[in-house]
């Protein structure tokens, strides 16, 4: 072949399934070079909270590793790092004598930062960074309309893309790579390694998720199978998949044509349709953040106009996180929260509702406190989330429309959730 060598930069894509910059990277080149980087900026703590939860900390760790598993079994390895990637990477770049570098592009400010920086780094060994775009159901070229005239509002956008645009089928998973053959390929670190304690699992956690490719992509097949047992097409099954998709250890589109394929075999189920709802959500918050940029994370949003807040601003947040607000169902769903790292999105909503309205604590600071706890946690779905729910998000038709009490009877009709996690 050419001789040329590509190092691949694995970051939130912790997967080979539909993977579009391996496959790329493999058909251009000789040799790649496979390198995830522990960046230690996302496990600071700022502003009295910490960027990555114990929990998250953990699900990416097993994540990291199962790629390099997968990796492995293909002959290929991962060369693990712990620095700042626009240090780390045109290090590597010199060392191995790379000749591109690819990887997906962010949304959010922070990690289109750090790409600019290891680009700006990179360009002055003149070597090029090739950006892809690989985390959303509809790629960014396939949409009906350009970036800056995708539609504010949610239901505009679900109706023009699902009239219009085309989800494209998955890219298959390499059988083989071929890989540089470096010196050192490091070492994945633990948790204590990152500054965090032993982790200890919750008996009342039920799911008790795993991190990596192999692990979602078992957590999909078993949801997909127990719908045949599902009678009826209202009754609602919780998929649960969303802290796979965070750290792309199973893709949007892999998801998608799974329960399309199910949709044939049982038939139309609800929880189906919901799952592609929140799909369809998931991708409207990643093109509203290309859009909009950084107005997600202001406190008056959109409106410039932030809620009313309380005087006692430090005490109420402190008895909402640590669940002491005397409302059964509101300390049941933090103590989940705090206990596993995982709420449903109506449990989501409730407690931000309770936060601003009732206890009306300034947004972000909930904001800022499910981006630390959250095993899930993405920029674009959470504080697009909490600014919707504040009232100050980019779609304004769907402000004021949560009724509270309706949810917490839906949430724990019967007090059994209260009382589990009381």
């Amino acid at each position: 072949m050419n001789g040329k060598k590509i190092l691949v930069w694995f970051r939130n894509d912790l997967r080979l399934h539909d993977n579009e910059i391996v496959l790329e990277a493999l058909a251009k080149s000789e040799e790649i070079l496979p390198v995830y980087v522990f960046d230690p900026r996302h496990y600071e703590t700022v502003n009295g909270f910490q960027k990555t939860g114990q929990i998250r900390a953990r699900f990416i760790i097993e994540s990291v590793a199962a790629l390099k598993a997968s990796l492995e079994a293909i002959g290929g390895n991962l060369l693990v790092r712990s620095g700042y990637p626009e240090e780390l990477i045109p290090g590597l770049v010199r060392e191995y004598e790379i000749n591109e570098v690819y990887h997906h592009r962010e949304v959010a400010a922070e990690e289109t930062r750090i790409s600019a920086r290891v680009e700006d780094a990179l360009w002055k060994l003149k070597i090029n960074l090739k950006h892809f775009i690989g985390h959303t159901l509809y790629n960014k070229e396939d949409l009906p309309f350009p970036i800056k005239d995708i539609p504010d509002a949610f239901n505009q956008f679900k109706k023009k893309t699902e009239r219009d645009a085309v989800i494209k089928p998955c890219f298959e998973a390499p059988e083989r790579v071929s890989v540089v053959q470096a010196s050192d390929w490091g070492t994945i670190p633990e948790l204590q390694t990152l500054g965090y304690q032993d982790f200890v699992r919750d008996e009342r956690d039920a799911f008790n998720m795993t991190g990596g490719e192999a692990a979602g992509l078992t957590y999909l097949r078993k949801f997909i199978d127990s719908s045949a047992a599902v009678q009826g097409k209202n009754k609602v099954l919780p998929s649960r998949m969303s802290a796979w998709l965070a750290l792309g250890c199973v893709s949007p589109r892999k998801i998608y044509w799974s329960i399309k394929q199910a949709e044939q075999r049982f038939g139309a189920r609800n929880h189906f349709n919901q799952v592609i709802i929140g799909l369809l959500w998931r991708d409207y918050f990643r093109f509203m953040f290309k859009k909009h940029g950084n107005t997600y994370f202001k406190k008056g949003g959109f409106k410039n106009e932030a809620p009313p807040e309380a005087r006692n601003q430090s005490s109420l947040f402190k008895k909402w996180k640590q669940a002491q607000t005397g409302h059964g169902v509101i300390d049941a769903i933090m103590n989940e929260l705090n206990f596993t790292g995982f709420i449903s999105h109506s449990a989501r909503q409730l407690v931000a509702v309770y936060l601003v309205y009732e206890l009306k604590v300034d947004w972000t600071l909930g904001a800022s406190y499910f981006e630390e706890k959250l095993i899930d946690y993405c920029p674009a779905s959470n504080w697009g989330n909490w600014a919707g729910m504040s009232g100050v998000g980019s779609d304004q038709k769907n402000k004021g429309s949560f009724d509270l009490e309706k949810e917490v009877k839906n949430i724990d009709p019967e007090g059994l959730y209260a009382s589990t996690w009381s």
